[in-house]
C-alpha cells in the first residue's frame, strides 16, 4: 500500500490550464493502477481519468476527454493530471488514488472498489 499526497490545486480562470501532482510514498508504486477522482459540492465523488501502473493505459470520462491528460512518473513516484480549458463544471475536490487489481477495463479504474489508497483532496476552483 502507497499513502498518497495531492498538491496543485487552486483558483484558475475558465480556459486556463492547471496540472495535479499526486506524489506516492511506499512500497513498489509500479504495481499500482491509479486514478483521479473529483467531488463537487453536493454531488459524489466520480472518476475523471485512470492510468495503468507502467502508464500505458489510460482512461477518462467523457465530459473531460480532449481536455484533460493523465500521466505518471514512476522514477519519481508521482502521478499528474493536467487539465486544458477547464470550465466551472470542473470545479471540485481532487482526489488521486492507488490500487493493485488485475483488471484492465474502464470500469474497473472508474470503481472505487479497486482502490486502497487515497490522498487527501485539493481544491480546484474554475472561475468563469
Amino acid at each position: 500500500q502507497v499513502q498518497l499526497v495531492e498538491s496543485g490545486g487552486g483558483l484558475v480562470q475558465a480556459g486556463g490550464s492547471l496540472r495535479l501532482s499526486c506524489a506516492a510514498s511506499g512500497r513498489a508504486f509500479v504495481i499500482h493502477k491509479t486514478g483521479w477522482f473529483r467531488q463537487a459540492p453536493g454531488k459524489e465523488r466520480e472518476f475523471v481519468a485512470g492510468i495503468s501502473g507502467g502508464g500505458g493505459r489510460s482512461y477518462y470520462t467523457n465530459s473531460v476527454k480532449g481536455r484533460v491528460t493523465v500521466s505518471r512518473d514512476n522514477g519519481k513516484n508521482t502521478l499528474y493530471l493536467q487539465m486544458n480549458t477547464p470550465n466551472p463544471e470542473d470545479t471540485g475536490v481532487y482526489y488521486c488514488a492507488a490500487g493493485v487489481f488485475s483488471c484492465s477495463e474502464y470500469a474497473c479504474y472508474a470503481g472505487y472498489e479497486g482502490y486502497t489508497s487515497w490522498g487527501q483532496g485539493t481544491q480546484v476552483t474554475v472561475s468563469s
